[in-house]
């Protein structure tokens, strides 16, 4: 008797057909070509100061470095990069694929240990940079659930790619509001609102300015709203609270079960990649549902061997972090005391205010001129759109290197 169990069609291959496409546009143009908009683009923002070029570094120049995020000093160490070199040659120069395929290693796994072990958290997981990490807390955390739309409220100030990952989340069904920068009270009454889950998106440390936010408020007003709060702490690992140990040691979050954090181990770790840490649940949801990490390629063993040697030096030289909060605020306050609007830092960052986008420029060009490097924020990397000279102290600056770039700062401002 034969079966009567239904089967499906064999499926067909997946074509482009030539019908499928649209008809091409015959509207009369200066010129027809697709990509001639880009050049008057390009005329526009280098008429308003904000052209952009990359500038590669040598390898052996002298000059006094500023501009990077290299806060702890840990870009060089030789456990750091011996780290590196010894990962490379165990697990070869690449991941070589998804960490869900092939792309995962003992290494990855021993990073997030350490990383969730430093941080008091219950699991950590490790991403191909800190970007990625916050496209995937924040997409996987605020993606809408069948008929269930979160509330993503949101620091109107935070980094890009915390603003890129609400979007997103928004497109995918989200409902999102923003909050007056690092005012605890303003978020209370954006989730006010709230029906069902919600998410309260914060950075710590402020990239421009280097102000922190109060992230024990932030807690306190997520609670009462029964939301959870998701912080970026990129600019807090290494130097905030004791023994860098970051933002949720420092603010008494540290083990708290409503709380996820990002970090990047660019920064104070001197490598490359990103994770987020927080409770086993929310790490297995990312796991399973974080689109930059099902579809993106692992971390480099070399860039994870590299924040694991890291990590562990500054296990093991915590005096690191309290020594580049002191830089920090020795050049603010001689800034200052020259005169110039410096801002006054809770970490290692430190602006200071320019008068337009092309005295930024100028002013960041005649300080490279006398051998001292900073870095030059401009619209639209600056919410306020406010341009600025941004310095980043180290804990290997020694005192007459700050005096240097004190004085170098404060002969080349702008007339």
């Amino acid at each position: 008797m034969e079966s009567r169990t239904a089967t499906a069609p064999p499926r067909r291959p997946w074509t482009l057909r030539a019908t499928c496409l649209p008809p091409p546009v015959t509207t009369a143009r200066a010129d027809p070509h697709p990509f001639a908009w880009l050049d008057g683009a390009a005329r526009r923002r280098a008429d308003a100061g904000l052209a952009r070029r990359t500038v590669p570094r040598s390898v052996d120049d002298d000059l006094l470095d500023l501009a990077g995020n290299d806060y702890l000093g840990l870009l060089r160490h030789p456990d750091v990069v011996g780290a590196a070199a010894d990962a490379a040659r165990t697990w070869g120069a690449g991941a070589g694929g998804s960490r869900l395929v092939t792309g995962d290693t003992d290494l990855h796994q021993e990073l997030e240990r350490e990383l969730a072990a430093f941080y008091g958290t219950e699991s950590a997981l490790v991403f191909s940079s800190g970007y990625t990490a916050n496209l995937a807390m924040v997409t996987a955390l605020g993606a809408a659930d069948r008929d269930d739309a979160p509330l993503v409220v949101c620091d109107r100030y935070n980094h890009a790619s915390l603003i890129d990952a609400t979007r997103l989340a928004k497109a995918s069904g989200a409902r999102v509001a923003l909050f007056d920068h690092a005012d605890p009270a303003r978020a209370a009454e954006a989730l006010v609102p709230a029906r069902g889950r919600a998410l309260v998106l914060s950075d710590t440390v402020f990239s421009v300015d280097g102000d922190l936010t109060d992230a024990a408020a932030l807690a306190l007003v997520a609670r009462r709203h029964g939301a959870a709060l998701l912080l970026d702490d990129a600019h807090g690992l290494g130097v905030v609270g004791p023994g860098g140990r970051g933002t949720l040691t420092a603010a008494g979050l540290r083990g708290a079960d409503d709380v996820a954090v990002s970090v990047t181990l660019s920064k104070s770790l001197g490598a490359q990649g990103g994770a987020v840490l927080g409770p086993r649940r929310v790490i297995r949801h990312l796991v399973e549902t974080a689109r930059t990490f099902v579809f993106d390629t692992g971390l480099a063993p070399a860039a994870a061997g590299a924040a694991l040697a890291a990590l562990r030096v500054l296990g093991a030289e915590p005096e690191r972090a309290d020594a580049v909060r002191d830089r920090a605020r020795r050049l603010s306050e001689g800034l200052r005391e020259r005169g110039l609007d410096a801002s006054r830092p809770d970490a290692a960052v430190v602006s200071v205010r320019a008068p337009s986008p092309e005295a930024a420029l100028e002013w960041r060009a005649a300080c490279l001129a006398e051998g001292v490097r900073v870095g030059c924020f401009r619209p639209p990397s600056v919410p306020d759109g406010g341009s600025r000279l941004r310095l980043t102290a180290r804990a290997t600056l020694g005192a007459a290197d700050v005096d240097r770039v004190l004085s170098v700062v404060g002969a080349t401002r702008p007339r």
